[in-house]
């Protein structure tokens, strides 16, 4: 893109590209101006390119430069998917560094958030600042039970004929039936070079790889010493809204935001004030 090229704000228009690392394909899209460190956007699980809300990296790129990414063996990445997020995170940093950057700004959610902690920790170097949504530490109490409510919840969303995200990631209330479709149809905006769907046998090994995580011996978060912006709704019931306070208590200086009467995807139920937030914090 050319300087005199007007940057691409919109995440429905971004073109997905790929650069090979060690004999790794990474399909990736990148928006907003550029910059010397920009905001990397880590996915949760089962995520491909297509799972963003575009009203949250919308209103990051128009103040930054927005890279997201399919981890290998999801979408249009090649590979396999590793089974463990230490190994997910090694494949992130080698990913990053290709591109050029020696420093970035990391927004994760969930599984992404889980992958952007073992990247901080194991290159605390590398991150600046770090926006965890949705997401807990390694080690966390209850984490492991994901497999067993994930499983549940797309049995309810194959009965009722309705994406699992509705069920795993907002309220059965009228509010939360409300906000799951219409999350739902924002991700249907892009209309070209959409993501290919993750496989049955890449979303098992995602999902070991959390309750793996979840097991583990807790990971020292006293190395985060960068801001951190930490946000989840106040009933999750995939990794728990007390996990988010956990992150809070042990990330010295990070800000904690927990929305009402929400789940999972708390943030993308009240993305008209969590989107401006998130995109004054990065821009800070």
């Amino acid at each position: 893109m050319s300087e005199d090229t007007p940057p691409i704000t919109s995440y429905a228009q971004a073109p997905t590209r790929s650069i090979t690392v060690g004999g790794k394909k990474f399909a990736y899209r990148e928006l907003g101006p550029t910059e010397d460190v920009p905001v990397v956007f880590f996915a949760h699980l089962a995520a491909t390119l297509d799972n963003w809300d575009p009203r949250i990296v919308d209103a990051i790129a128009k103040t930054r430069h927005v890279i997201t990414f399919d981890q290998q063996g999801v979408g249009a990445s090649g590979g396999t998917v590793p089974p463990t997020l230490e190994e997910a995170a090694d494949d992130a940093y080698a990913f990053i560094r290709r591109l050029g950057y020696d420093t970035i700004d990391v927004f994760g959610f969930s599984m992404g958030g889980m992958i952007a902690q073992d990247l901080v920790v194991a290159h605390p170097e590398l991150v600046r600042k770090l926006v965890l949504t949705g997401t807990g530490p390694r080690g966390g109490k209850d984490m492991a039970k994901v497999v067993g409510v994930t499983y549940w919840d797309i049995f309810r969303s194959v009965l009722t004929r309705s994406d699992p995200k509705e069920f795993l990631f907002f309220n059965r209330d009228a509010v939360g039936k409300r906000a799951g479709k219409a999350f739902v149809e924002r991700l249907k905006e892009r209309a070209i070079d959409r993501d290919a769907p993750i496989g049955n046998k890449a979303f098992s090994t995602q999902l070991t790889a959390i309750q793996r995580f979840g097991r583990s011996a807790p990971s020292d978060l006293s190395v985060i010493t960068q801001p951190t912006l930490i946000a989840n709704g106040d009933n999750d019931r995939m990794v728990p809204s007390i996990l988010s306070e956990d992150l809070h208590r042990r990330i010295a200086g990070s800000e904690l935001i927990i929305y009402p009467n929400s789940g999972h995807g708390g943030i993308f139920q009240y993305w008209e004030k969590f989107a401006p937030v998130a995109a004054r914090f990065l821009a800070a």
